[in-house]
This record gives structure tokens, sequence and C-alpha cells, in this order.
């Protein structure tokens, strides 16, 4: 960061400092977690298409609705909750089986995917008979973090649907539900981080960073307060990474919900 001289007899305190350079670390949260950006017209929007997906589990054959192309012109919540400006697109990343429930990504939805004789039975053991009428971005979340936690799936991509799920609930109105899932997500995330081969070493000031940020946000304010204080032992690049240390002492010291 460049010094500047300051001609008054005031000074800045550490928490005013870090107030100055939010908005530059918002634009480096962007490299991190960012979306794709269409213009129609010299206007953002967020296009979607309908498709036609093939269930691996039960060969149900069902619509759904992909995102196209999306924006991030509504702002970045300070848990790298991306808003769009008009339509969110988190619900429609992830798709359900009409049939059986069984929840994932585009991708999982072809010949490809592997679904073993246990998998299958679990999906309609368990997603099968509470698939809802109506369906929610995050009961689709949850469904696919069920499936990945059947697959043996690490617990990062186990807690990134979890967060999303979270988001959702943002969008959907449901308090409870999201302090459930970023419960939940925590502590996947936190499970990720007990093993070195489960977070690549330069990510984990940052993935640290976001287990305070869930904490905070669920209102566990001193266990938030302890995963804050850790970012600065896993930082290893200190020119590239002071910016999560600085978020870290943001919200730990004076928390704001928005990035920017």
């Amino acid at each position: 960061m460049r010094c500047v001289k300051i001609q008054s007899t005031q000074t800045l305190n550490k928490a005013d400092l870090l107030r100055r350079n939010f908005k530059t670390m918002a634009q480096i949260f962007l490299r991190y977690f960012g979306a794709v950006r269409d213009r129609i017209g010299g206007v953002p929007i967020t296009t979607l298409r309908q498709i036609e997906l093939r269930c691996p589990v039960c060969d149900n054959e069902f619509k759904s609705q992909s995102v196209v192309s999306t924006n991030a012109f509504g702002g970045k919540r300070t848990d790298f909750h991306e808003r769009a400006a008009g339509t969110q697109p988190l619900a429609y990343l992830i798709h359900m089986c009409s049939e059986c429930g069984f929840s994932g990504g585009e991708a999982d939805f072809t010949a490809a995917t592997d679904v073993s004789p246990v998998l299958k039975q679990q999906v309609l053991k368990e997603l099968a008979p509470v698939r809802p009428a109506l369906i929610c971005g995050s009961e689709k979340y949850e469904a696919a973090a069920k499936v990945a936690q059947w697959q043996g799936l690490e617990p990062r991509h186990i807690a990134d649907l979890l967060l999303r799920a979270a988001w959702c609930c943002v969008d959907e109105g449901d308090v409870e539900a999201e302090r459930y899932f970023r419960r939940h997500a925590a502590w996947k995330f936190e499970e990720a981080l007990q093993s070195y081969d489960g977070v690549p070493r330069e990510e984990r000031a940052i993935l640290t960073y976001l287990v305070g940020e869930l904490w905070r946000r669920i209102g566990d304010i001193k266990k938030a307060t302890s995963w804050f204080q850790s970012v600065a032992g896993e930082v290893i690049d200190l020119q590239n990474q002071q910016w999560v240390m600085d978020a870290a002492d943001q919200q730990r010291l004076n928390p704001r919900e928005w990035f920017g």
C-alpha cells in the first residue's frame, strides 16, 4: 500500500485504515470468487435457458433451468456471497431430479456419472421419500451435499455446497435454515483445514478467514474471533495476502456486511 502524508493533527486508527482499504480488498476478492458477465444492449443481465436432463440414478428425464450468463453488480457480502443485479443465478447452478431427488451440477446428469449401487440405494431411501413438491435452491444444494458425502468427496467440496445452501436461504428469507447451513458449512471447512491435503497451502488463510466470518454471522463471536486471529498464522506470502489479514482484522474489530 502506498503511504500518504496526512497534513492534519489527527491520526487514523487501525479501524479507520481498514475502512479506507476495504474497497481495494473487495476488488481483490473478485479474483477468487469471480462471476460470468454478459451485456445485452449495455445492460448486464442474468440469462437462463431450459435444459433437459436424465437422472443417472432412476433414469428419469426432466427439465430444468441453467445459467447462460450473469453479473456481479449486486455487490459482494463479506462471506463472499456475490449478488447479481436482477435475477439471482445461484439456485439455477444446481439441479434436482423430479423423481428421486438426486442433485448435482449439470455435469452430474450425464452418462459419465458413476453411480454405485450403494449411492443409488441411499438416494432412493433418503432423498426420494422427502423430495419437495416445490423445489427451492437451498433444498437442491442440501441434497447435493448429501450426494457428495455419500460419494466420499472432499470436505471442502461438501462445505462449498452447504455454504451455497445458506446463501440461497438469504433469498428465501429463512433465517433459521441459513444459520443451520452456515454452521454445517463451517464445520466442514474446519474439517478440511485439519488436513493439509484438504486445502492448498496458498488458500488456507482465506478459508480460515471464511470460517471466522461464518461463525460471526451465526452469532458465535468467541469462535469467530479465534478464527480471525488465526489468519495471520496461515499467511505464506505477505505481499499478496495482506488483504486477507486486513479483512480478518476488519471483521474482528469493526465488522461489515458488504465489501466495497
